[in-house]
């Protein structure tokens, strides 16, 4: 039988059933349409059941994924399971990595440029450019991005936009910045571009400390003289000392981090590490940090329980001396200038999602699993409040917040920012992103992984994916299913890959060990026959 005119398929089909047709591939068509968006892209090879409705957007984007991204990796605070992502993202993308020596630059020195394996400075010849700088290291900006050479004698952080940091530093310290320039006028090549999107994460000082005393207990004095963590709460000053060797560990981790200066009661007496404060500290410029004018120095410490979109924000007994509050407030509006967005962990998956709209990337960008998470113990994912907690937990949490008071201020500070963020975004479609994110980790897991979950180390016997055990408590891992494809490997792979093998990856990518080629040489002549002289 020949093919079928028109008019045959309408006395076969009938005008009715050709109309139902029509609407069937209609409603599919705006159904592929609505599952598009930001989250529509699937790892290759899975093909897993979900699917991921988000709001639908135009046939062509309105942005363009971010690719130049540094990301300031602070400890015990999710920060693991952030740098995977960003691992992963750059590995598939071919994307180019700072990376350090070894595995952290420097630290707990400030970053500095020179601690990038490759980086040469101007002059030094030519270098293609980095995209991604996201390891371990105390903040350092001058040392971070493009910026003109400067001399700062002890004045404070500069507040400003990186792509007008000199310009408004030298608004704030005219008399103490001398510009050094060469008769071209060029400048100094840093690590990552002005253009670069900052972020980093923030978690619940309470939450932090807990972590912390189990994963530095060797590595603190302080916490390797405690008996527990209570004990060193309850008089923490018997056994912590400024500048003693780790003790960084065990007070106000998170602002040591983010390279912020100590206020003077806090400075170590050996040494002082840290820079003097400045006794006349400069005016923040017009339009820059200007949330922090309208925070109140009490609230900083003394936050009133409030329920912002139906989240419970907690109180504390933290406190710290208000003749310090304007020393906390510059500090936190120069953040608030320098930073794009800061994650924070205890809502870790809102906060992925903020991520990713600001990135203009995809759902499986930034869906992953769980890293450097210790049994037991857990990595974000629950909110701040102590309503599930013991009296004696809740006192505990209160004097972490109160020791850790720095912390505190910026925790409260950002949680607040990210909520401010996520009521621009809107609840409900931040509901549904959230949503669809967690059900794509449940299925990938399911897919991946041996008992879709994290397992204890002695499990774990590929030691591509066995991670580093560090301190009292065992530190999870993953073990890939068998049976998978060949590119289901390679992807969920990535997923499993603990960090410190990642960067030993991403290095041999970057760095391929230069392999010896003898040189190909032309066959000799045979050397002549020694010739004798008859007598």
């Amino acid at each position: 039988m020949g093919p079928l005119s028109p008019t045959r398929t309408m006395r076969l089909w009938g005008p009715r059933s050709l109309g139902v047709a029509l609407g069937v591939f209609m409603t599919i068509g705006f159904a592929l349409q609505l599952w598009g968006g930001p989250f529509q892209r699937r790892l290759p090879g899975l093909q897993l059941r979900q699917s991921w409705a988000s709001t639908p957007r135009p046939a062509v984007p309105s942005c363009l994924p971010r690719q130049r991204l540094v990301f300031l990796k602070t400890h015990k605070s999710g920060s693991s399971s952030v740098l995977s992502l960003l691992h992963r993202y750059g590995d598939r993308h071919g994307l180019r990595f700072a990376l350090p020596a070894r595995y952290q630059f420097g630290y707990p020195k400030l970053f500095q440029a020179s601690r990038v394996k490759g980086y040469r400075p101007q002059g030094g010849g030519t270098q293609p450019p980095f995209h991604i700088l996201c390891h371990h290291m105390r903040f350092n900006l001058k040392e971070v991005h493009l910026m003109p050479q400067t001399v700062s004698l002890h004045c404070s952080p500069m507040p400003s936009k990186r792509h007008t940091a000199h310009r408004l530093a030298l608004q704030a310290c005219p008399h103490r910045q001398s510009r050094l320039e060469d008769s071209s006028g060029s400048q100094v090549l840093q690590v990552m571009p002005s253009d670069s999107f900052f972020f980093s994460i923030v978690r619940d000082p309470a939450a932090l400390a807990r972590s912390a005393f189990s994963y530095y207990k060797s590595t603190s004095s302080a916490f390797r003289k405690s008996p527990s963590l209570a004990a060193f709460l309850d008089n923490p000053r018997a056994f912590y000392q400024p500048g003693a060797r780790g003790d960084h560990y065990a007070r106000n981790l998170l602002w040591f981090d983010f390279g912020l200066p100590f206020p003077p009661e806090m400075r170590t007496k050996r040494g002082n590490p840290h820079p003097p404060r400045d006794p006349n500290p400069p005016q923040l410029p017009s339009g820059v940090g200007a949330r922090a004018h309208t925070l109140d120095p009490n609230a900083l410490f003394h936050p009133v329980p409030t329920v912002a979109d139906g989240h419970r924000q907690t109180s504390s007994s933290a406190s710290l001396d208000l003749g310090s509050s304007s020393f906390i407030q510059w500090n936190l509006a120069w953040l608030d200038s320098v930073f794009d967005l800061v994650l924070v962990a205890e809502y870790f998956d809102e906060s992925l999602v903020l991520l990713a709209d600001a990135l203009c990337w995809g759902l499986d960008d930034v869906v992953g699993f769980m890293h450097n998470a210790q049994a037991g113990g857990g990595q974000g994912g629950s909110a701040v409040g102590d309503g599930g907690l013991t009296t004696e937990d809740r006192q505990l949490s209160a004097r972490a917040r109160a020791w850790n008071n720095l912390d505190w201020a910026l925790y409260v500070h950002f949680n607040r920012s990210l909520w401010a963020r996520i009521k621009q975004y809107g609840q409900s479609r931040l509901d549904s992103a959230v949503a669809a994110l967690r059900a794509r980790r449940e299925a990938l897991a399911k897919h991946c992984l041996v008992g879709g979950e994290a397992l204890d180390p002695k499990y774990i016997t590929d030691r591509r994916f066995r991670p580093f055990q560090f301190g009292s408590g065992k530190v999870l891992g993953y073990v890939l299913r068998s049976g998978l494809s060949l590119q289901d490997q390679e992807e969920c792979g990535r997923l499993a890959t603990p960090e410190l093998q990642y960067k030993d990856k991403l290095d041999a990518k970057q760095f391929p060990p230069a392999v010896s080629v003898p040189l190909k040489t032309s066959r000799l002549p045979p050397p002549p026959r020694h010739q004798t002289t008859e007598s």
